[in-house]
């Protein structure tokens, strides 16, 4: 019999994906193993490989759909065998124009459904082109001439486009946007944050002048290996530093269990600003490694991220979390603690401004800092005390190196 192809579990609590290419076509020949798809999942784009070799049946799934474990992804005709009846009922299916018998369900792409409902088309009765024979947003659009009661295409087509992407309210036109991929992982992320922990933000200046002339002076040799080095490292070693006498602001908190998990290890989530949205990639055992070792890291994990190459390990199981916006001109900020984290440093763009110094007045180089905390289980004086220690580390960047194992 066929093999019906189901999306597997995928780890870490995943349920669903969203399916953002195919890449074989009804059939195509597949062998064991072959990668069929990508999809999208919890901020990461995971290549789908084949278990079983044969031929591309049927996809059950358009571009741009959504797909729970479990569900089937795509049907392959083993060698020798002939296709029958999947082995689960497909449920009544309801098209933009009501409700169809079983067994006729139209698959058709998110784009294409909303064009059909706007301009009244019955995608029953529109012949598909897309993977699996998936009705198109350009199938609906030459469906359109010659339909009775339909404006021409060239009248119809920005109708359509506006039922993709536009609309109207009471007071003049407006633009919508599904809330999906990584903006709908980053969406479900924060509000796991903001409705779990007790949240609050404290907030102190650094005095970084010598950092910042350590940084100029060993930029080149960085630049040599190949490797460019910014404070962020200087920040994840600082952070690393102040944990050890203050340990309980490395953790999570178990809610099933009612504990608080301090963790031994130091594995520090940096935040990566990306086209496709904000990603957390996790920099394991900052503890074992050197500056230029942390540098080289968060550049290749930085590449991985804006090309969507970075795996889901790559994202997961940090203890802590440090975000810098100051890279794009923000100061003071109340960063979300990254879930389930306890805390989240946000790091803010470095100016110049007068400081007292040894009882003068000096252009100093600040850096602002703001640390946001669960106060479940952490106070303001030890979350005070750990974020001053932080500065003392930027302030005084030698004591990084003298601790260091």
């Amino acid at each position: 019999m066929p093999f019906y192809f189901k999306l597997p579990d995928l780890g870490e609590g995943i349920t669903e994906g969203e399916v953002v290419k195919w890449r074989v076509s009804v059939g195509d020949p597949v062998v064991e193993h072959q990668v069929v798809l990508e999809v999208e999942t919890d901020k990461a784009i995971v290549e789908v490989p084949s278990p079983r070799a044969g031929r591309v049946a049927r996809l059950n799934k358009a571009e741009g759909e959504n797909v729970q474990v479990g569900e089937v992804l795509l049907t392959i005709e083993l060698e020798g065998e002939k296709m029958e009846k999947p082995p689960e009922a497909r449920p009544v299916s309801v098209s933009v124009v009501g409700t169809l018998p079983e067994g006729e369900e139209v698959l058709a792409s998110p784009k294409a459904r909303s064009a059909a409902k706007k301009l009244g088309i019955d995608l029953a009765k529109v012949k598909g082109t897309g993977p699996g024979g998936a009705v198109t947003e350009k199938d609906v659009m030459a469906e359109v001439e010659g339909a009775p009661g339909v404006k021409p295409r060239e009248e119809a087509r920005p109708e359509a486009e506006r039922a993709e992407r536009g609309d109207r309210d009471r007071w003049g036109p407006v633009e919508r946007y599904p809330i999906r991929g990584i903006r709908r992982s980053i969406a479900k992320n924060l509000i796991a944050s903001q409705r779990t922990t007790a949240f609050v933000t404290s907030m102190e200046e650094a005095d970084v002048t010598v950092l910042w002339n350590l940084r100029l002076k060993e930029r080149e040799v960085a630049r040599e290996r190949g490797v460019h080095l910014t404070f962020l490292p200087f920040f994840m070693k600082a952070v690393r530093h102040a944990i050890e006498s203050h340990p309980m602001l490395n953790g999570s908190v178990d809610e099933e269990k009612e504990e608080i998990v301090v963790k031994k290890y130091f594995n520090i989530g940096v935040a990566i600003d990306t086209p496709d949205g904000l990603m957390v990639a996790v920099v394991r055992d900052v503890d074992k490694k050197t500056i230029l070792k942390l540098a080289e890291e968060l550049q290749e994990l930085s590449k991985k991220a804006r090309e969507r190459k970075i795996t889901l390990e790559e994202l997961k199981g940090s203890t802590f979390t440090i975000t810098n916006y100051g890279s794009f001109g923000g100061s003071f900020a109340t960063p979300i603690i990254n879930y389930p984290d306890i805390a989240i440093l946000g790091t803010g763009r470095i100016a110049d401004k007068p400081w007292v110094k040894d009882g003068e007045i000096k252009i100093r180089k600040i850096l602002p800092l703001s640390l946001t905390f669960d106060h479940r289980v952490v106070d303001g004086v030890e979350a005070a005390r750990f974020l001053n220690r932080v500065v003392k580390y930027l302030e005084d960047p030698a004591m990084i190196f003298i601790e260091s194992a």
